[in-house]
């Protein structure tokens, strides 16, 4: 059972130059880090996932689609104008998303805005919270509204990337994976942006299964833990899907030994949160805020592929849980002497999942238990 910790135990020290500005490319030469349980650390390459896998091993893929959420125009409130911007970071309806402002000290409730470079996409201020969030409501809703935002919006890049250069034309399609589908994430499932369509045809090729889920991933996901200890973090919630098909092919091919391999932490948090109710995997449709720390049983996954994380976030947090934290500091130690390039843009880990018993804070070792069917 996860247990309380100290948020200084996931620090550590990252020098700025080590973060990525721009993928690699190809996309799949991509350096990849594999790490397993007390074992030596292996460099290698994302390619190399064709020798790292094997025949009847199934790949779990978001296909969420990245919205161009990055919204600018002017508040009006009389015959005065002031420059606005936002980052729209959920939707809570057809007409409604949630937002960080800027400067949000600018705004009033029911303040009109025109959006976008000619201002036709029109909204109000329809809510204040804390740290800059908004309630937009839109005089579009539905499809016609993701159309719009799609039409006047830009890439909206995690903030420690648009903190060193302003979003390049080349990021509608760089911060996009190639097997994008479902509108509605506003930050990419990064994991997934090293793959190209002829590693996943080379995939296929050798046996390996690829599925997709969907989880739109909010941009709550780069939001700093503001707590000392984890049990006082409260998480982000993100919608997702995980279909009765995709469950039972999974279900299969644990059956025939084949292994889950994740595709980014969104994928992994999405089969977890399917199995945890009942320790098997069901199909799973709605919101989820699960929060994974170093003592967590994991049910699903057997192997996560993932990028480089921030200090004290809670994705550090989640591979050290799944990985060992031990093992993590060690990895991300040897990442760091290597120059190995860390975050959205950055290299990729490979980590096979330490024993259950063995996960810092866990005495729990029993197995995952494979798909039941509902009764």
């Amino acid at each position: 059972m996860a247990r309380a910790m100290r948020v200084s135990e996931f620090d550590f020290d990252l020098p700025d130059d080590r973060i990525a500005l721009h993928p690699a490319e190809p996309r799949d030469s991509a350096r990849m880090l594999v790490v397993r349980p007390d074992e030596l650390l292996v460099d290698g390459h994302v390619t190399d996932l064709l020798t790292l896998l094997r025949p009847g091993d199934v790949l779990v893929v978001n296909d969420t689609k990245v919205l161009p959420a990055e919204l600018k125009g002017a508040r009006i409130r009389g015959e005065a104008r002031a420059g606005v911007s936002f980052n729209l970071h959920k939707r809570v309806d057809a007409k409604t998303w949630r937002a960080f402002a800027r400067p949000a000290k600018r705004l009033h409730l029911l303040d009109r805005l025109e959006l976008g470079d000619d201002g036709s996409l029109l909204a109000t201020v329809a809510g204040k919270g804390e740290t800059g969030e908004v309630t937009l409501e839109f005089d579009l809703g539905g499809v016609a509204l993701d159309e719009a935002i799609k039409a006047h919006g830009a890439m909206p890049l995690p903030p420690y990337i648009e903190a060193k250069r302003h979003t390049e034309a080349r990021d509608t399609t760089d911060y996009q994976t190639v097997y994008a589908a479902v509108d509605g994430a506003v930050a990419a499932p990064t994991a997934g942006l090293h793959f190209t369509e002829g590693l996943l045809q080379k995939l296929a090729d050798k046996g390996i299964g690829i599925e997709r889920v969907t989880l739109h991933v909010g941009a709550g996901t780069f939001l700093p833990m503001k707590v000392d200890d984890t049990d006082d973090h409260v998480m982000h919630a993100e919608w997702g899907e995980l279909s009765e098909a995709v469950v039972h092919r999974l279900a299969a091919a644990k059956a025939r030994g084949g292994r889950i391999v994740a595709v980014g932490t969104t994928s992994l948090r999405l089969l977890e949160t399917a199995a945890r109710a009942t320790g098997s995997l069901r199909p799973f449709i709605g919101e989820t805020d699960i929060f994974i720390t170093p003592g967590f049983r994991f049910r699903a996954v057997d192997v996560l592929m993932t990028n480089f994380h921030l200090p004290k976030s809670t994705l550090f947090m989640l591979v050290s849980a799944f990985a060992g934290l031990e093992t993590m500091q060690a990895a991300y130690a040897h990442a760091i002497r290597e120059r190995y390039r860390f975050y959205s843009y950055g290299d990729a880990t490979l980590l096979f999942r330490a024993e259950q018993g063995r996960v810092r804070g866990s005495n729990d070792t029993r197995p995952f238990p494979g798909y039941s069917p509902r009764p």
